[in-house]
């Protein structure tokens, strides 16, 4: 069974961490590998010039390179990213730049120079961002380099939105394809409103995607007006046994469709998860069976450079440079390129619908998801065992009350023999194996 591709498939996101790939002038190199890969878009952490800290996430001037980036070529700032741009787009990527928005460094010259676009404290020294471990409340943590702006309504704040609005104009008149929006959780949806208008009175597909990882409902909730293309979920963390996060995805679905990802540039790097970092055969079961659940979970999907060859250690926003680049004996990227392709060509992976999950007992799961508007059905058979393999009669998945009774679902896991979900077969699993089947009738079987 051959699936035609998609039309408009959903985003395959590369994230190409700025200080670790060098010099703009490197990155074509990369996009190359990122294209092999089967990925459409790439996602760049900040790209700006940064405080005194030195991180990405402290922006001190939106319109100055990073030093580490500049190429040594001498041309303007701009020049140089329609060049990188230029790259991407004839490899047939899109380019996703990260959006600083709540705050910036410290030492930022707007501080001075609009002070009153700042929260301060009750000294009136300007306050920085914090958190506050909810298990915890003595457990606070202060980014003393970074200074809060104020979004409280005010003439002030219709001077800095604006300001805000001529930035995101800009990137998006110099070829950005889209933004993913820092803590957008932070920023008021009206905000949002306002700078999603800006790019797309530039260019009227630009997408957005909200990073609202650890918010509250409510404050997913007021984003909803704001025209976001995507939310970022939280399936990384799902033990698939818990009901929280088929939960969180009907929830926010009708806000906007999800991106999931196995791990990211905040997270601890997946190998370092693993109970035997240097046991290669289940680093690589590991990787395979993360990589495909985002694939089959959500309609998006996001993998951290340096993830198809299991990088160890987590890249920082401060320090990480080009020499951090690992050594290492995998490469999944042949194993990566096939699951991009095959959601690629897989419809219903590419829309969000209505998804369920029913667990079938033996420590087996199953997801069945279907298009809203469409008859397109995915089923996703889960072993949950890490350390035995498990047999799954066909016939009690076949139910009528899970959506597929009698329609013709065929394989198309990956590495996997292309055959059918029929009555009276049986499934094997592998240890922590997942399988994916899919009905599509706009295809014979």
């Amino acid at each position: 069974m051959t699936l035609p591709v998609v039309v408009d498939p959903a985003p395959r996101i590369y994230n190409l961490f700025p200080t670790l790939a060098g010099p703009l002038s490197q990155w074509p190199a990369h996009f190359d590998r990122i294209r092999r890969m089967r990925f459409n878009w790439v996602y760049v952490n900040p790209i700006h010039y940064p405080g005194f800290s030195g991180s990405l996430y402290a922006v001190k001037d939106y319109h100055a390179l990073h030093p580490l980036l500049d190429d040594g070529s001498g041309q303007p700032v701009d020049v140089q990213l329609r060049t990188m741009l230029d790259a991407a787009h004839s490899r047939g990527l899109k380019v996703m730049l990260d959006l600083v928005v709540n705050h910036t460094a410290k030492d930022s010259p707007w501080v001075e120079q609009h002070p009153d676009w700042y929260v301060r404290e009750a000294d009136g020294a300007v306050q920085s961002p914090f958190a506050i471990d909810p298990a915890d409340t003595n457990n606070k943590t202060v980014w003393g380099d970074l200074a809060e702006l104020d979004f409280s309504p005010r003439p002030a704040r219709d001077a800095m939105v604006a300001t805000y609005a001529g930035i995101v104009r800009h990137y998006a008149d110099l070829g950005f394809d889209g933004f993913r929006c820092d803590a957008a959780y932070k920023v008021p949806g009206d905000v949002w409103s306002t700078l999603i208008a800006a790019a797309r009175a530039v260019r009227p597909d630009t997408l957005f995607a909200a990073e609202t990882l650890g918010c509250r409902l409510s404050e997913i909730e007021q984003l909803r007006p704001a025209g976001f293309d995507y939310l970022f979920n939280s399936s990384k963390w799902w033990d698939f046994r818990e009901r929280w996060l088929l939960d969180q995805y009907t929830a926010f679905r009708s806000l906007a469709p999800s991106i999931a990802f196995p791990e990211s540039h905040d997270t601890p790097r997946l190998r370092a998860e693993q109970p035997n970092p240097n046991d290669l055969n289940a680093v690589e079961s590991a990787y395979r069976r993360a990589w495909l659940f985002a694939n089959v979970f959500s309609s998006g999907t996001l993998m951290p450079m340096g993830f198809e060859f299991a990088f160890a250690r987590k890249p920082d926003v401060v320090h990480t440079r080009p020499e951090d680049w690992e050594d290492t004996p995998l490469d999944l990227s042949g194993y990566i390129g096939a699951v991009n392709d095959m959601k690629q060509r897989v419809r219903v992976l590419n829309w969000e619908g209505p998804q369920e999950m029913v667990d079938l007992g033996g420590d087996v799961c199953l997801l069945v998801r279907a298009a809203e508007h469409d008859p397109d059905r995915s089923v996703v058979l889960i072993n949950r065992d890490r350390h035995q393999g498990r047999r799954v009669p066909v016939d009690p998945i076949r139910t009528p009350r899970h959506g597929i009774g009698d329609l013709p679902l065929a394989e198309m896991t990956p590495a996997r023999a292309k055959g059918s979900l029929d009555r009276g077969a049986t499934i094997a699993l592998e240890p922590g194996e997942i399988r994916l089947f899919v009905h599509d009738p706009r295809e014979p079987s």
